[in-house]
């Protein structure tokens, strides 16, 4: 296994090569990766390089060695340093140590001593790193997590926001046993509690019905629900569902007297799906609401109170949700993939029922161009007022044809505006870096704050776009502009260096070299030679 990345900052030549002959790198689990002999090439260094610890020397010129920690500790926050120095200082020392530096080191820096520090740091890297991959810990911490993890799957099912293979799948993953042919959802409301009820009772509640539930022939899943305590109770057969009735109104009263809470009670219809139970917490929630008019303190049956209807055919928040992650995110193939499957479902009902799918489907798109500030007849076409029919269109495949299209309509407007706002912020950042370059204290986070962008994903497009980090940027037109100050002015290089972002005429001098390969000066005289 490769071992971890060092870099090694000094500005003693002499010192870095020692280090780097006598430390047996290999043997103690290092590489060293990078070398620089000051804080503003290590900074960069670092941004390519990616080290899993940086060894650094306080004193340096241009940026010194605690300003590089600070700095990395922002940009590699995971970086381990370790910090020596000629001096004894105190106050070196605890900022170091509030820097959350490994070691502190004296100068001159023995090679045996090193090796020491560098064994124990390896044996901490390794240590966490066997945490974060520890099976039995990761375990742990799932099984800790399950209870979450299975009343959010338990919400998300009630809210019709999963898929039957998604439901499988999630089931299997949170050991949740899902055995049953039909199922059933309640909702027990505490009508005391208010508008605002006490998670503590809530929970107190739900402990209280699971605990004298003894309704046998079937499974139960209990979970805090919405301000309530929802129940889902599957039935390996047909459902007894004024059994489940009179067992739910034998709890709710044995609670009003045992707890003296008042308890109503809303059980929806049967469905024999899982995918389907978003339609019986539907029911529920519509039984509970009878409470404002015929009382609280009671069970309501929805299928008692209201007649039965035929399996309803609805554009759902589920539905609505894939169709505009499609739209946005997804390729034109998903968005196809997508059609195909609703439109399919959409056949296997009534006309009428497939007229308010399509006008679901079609709001929703609308909502979706509007929300954008895309203009709808660039999307529906000229004169488009909203009123379309299913009797506009000769068949199922004309109309799934049209809706694809007025789909990938909006997808291309995505996509160019996503394309045109990387642009935009690369521009905006280009015209920044050119009016504000001078300015030494110029980073990327002062920019970023311009463009109201986080540092991380700014970077990541900045390089993409341009193929150069910031820094390297910054570097070139600062360079560019001393180079043309000097070919056609006669300021001082210290002034040339104030006024291309250089605080330290040296530190200057020392960059221009390393992009030109020759001294300020003598690029100076050369180029007047030229001329001549």
């Amino acid at each position: 296994m490769e071992g971890y990345r060092v870099l090694l900052v000094d500005d003693e030549e002499e010192l870095r090569a020692g280090i780097r002959r006598k430390i047996d790198w290999d043997r103690l689990g290092f590489t060293l990766s990078g070398e620089a002999g000051n804080g503003e090439d290590a900074l960069e260094l670092a941004e390519q390089l990616n080290p899993d610890v940086v060894l650094t020397d306080i004193k340096m010129p241009f940026m010194d060695g605690l300003e590089l920690c600070r700095r990395l500790k922002e940009q590699l926050p995971a970086v381990r340093l370790i910090v020596f120095s000629g001096f004894d200082d105190f106050e070196y020392a605890r900022q170091a140590i509030g820097m959350n530096v490994f070691e502190y080191l004296l100068k001159p820096i023995n090679a045996a001593e090193l090796s020491q520090v560098l064994a124990r740091l390896r044996e901490d890297m390794d240590a966490h790193r066997a945490e974060q991959q520890n099976v039995q810990i990761l375990r742990q911490r799932y099984e800790d997590s399950l209870p979450v993890l299975r009343g959010l799957f338990y919400s998300r099912i009630l809210d019709g926001r999963l898929k039957e293979g998604q439901i499988a799948e999630r089931a299997a993953r949170y050991e949740i046993s899902l055995s049953g042919k039909n199922w059933v959802t309640a909702r027990i409301h505490v009508s005391s509690l208010g508008d605002d009820p006490d998670d503590l009772i809530l929970l107190s509640v739900q402990g209280f019905c699971q605990e004298n539930f003894s309704l046998a022939g079937c499974d139960t899943h209990w979970l805090l629900y919405d301000d309530d305590v929802a129940l889902l109770v599957s039935f390996p057969d047909d459902v007894q569902i004024y059994t489940l009735i009179h067992e739910l109104e034998r709890i709710r009263a044995i609670a009003e007297k045992v707890l003296r809470l008042n308890l109503t009670i809303g059980i929806g219809a049967p469905v024999d799906a899982l995918s389907n139970l978003a339609r019986s917490a539907r029911g529920a929630e519509a039984a509970l609401d009878y409470r404002m008019l015929l009382g609280a303190g009671r069970t309501f049956y929805i299928g008692d109170l209201e007649p039965p209807q035929t399996t309803q055919l609805i554009f759902g928040e589920a539905d609505e949700r894939e169709l505009i992650n499609v739209v946005k995110l997804g390729t034109p193939e998903k968005v196809r993939q997508f059609l195909n499957t609703i439109i399919q479902r959409a056949r296997e009902t009534t006309l009428s029922q497939y007229q308010c799918f399509f006008l679901e489907l079609l709001t929703c798109l609308i909502r979706l161009a509007r929300t954008a500030d895309i203009s709808l007849e660039s999307v529906f076409g000229p004169g488009f007022s909203g009123a379309v029919q299913l009797t506009d269109f000769s068949s199922p495949a004309e109309l799934g044809l049209w809706v694809e299209q007025r789909c990938l309509l909006l997808q291309g407007v995505f996509n160019q505006r996503r394309t045109d706002t990387t642009l935009r912020a690369v521009d905006k950042a280009r015209t920044f870096i050119a009016e504000h370059y001078m300015d030494g204290e110029l980073s990327v986070e002062t920019l970023c704050d311009h463009l109201h962008l986080s540092p991380a994903y700014f970077s990541t497009l900045f390089k993409r776009e341009t193929g150069m980090s910031f820094i390297a940027y910054l570097t070139n037109v600062r360079m560019e502009a001393a180079a043309s100050l000097l070919r056609d002015t006669e300021e001082k290089t210290y002034l040339i260096a104030q006024q291309t972002g250089y605080l330290d005429p040296n530190y200057f001098s020392y960059v221009f070299k390393r992009q030109y390969g020759i001294s300020p000066s003598k690029y100076r005289t050369e180029h007047r030679q030229a001329l001549q």
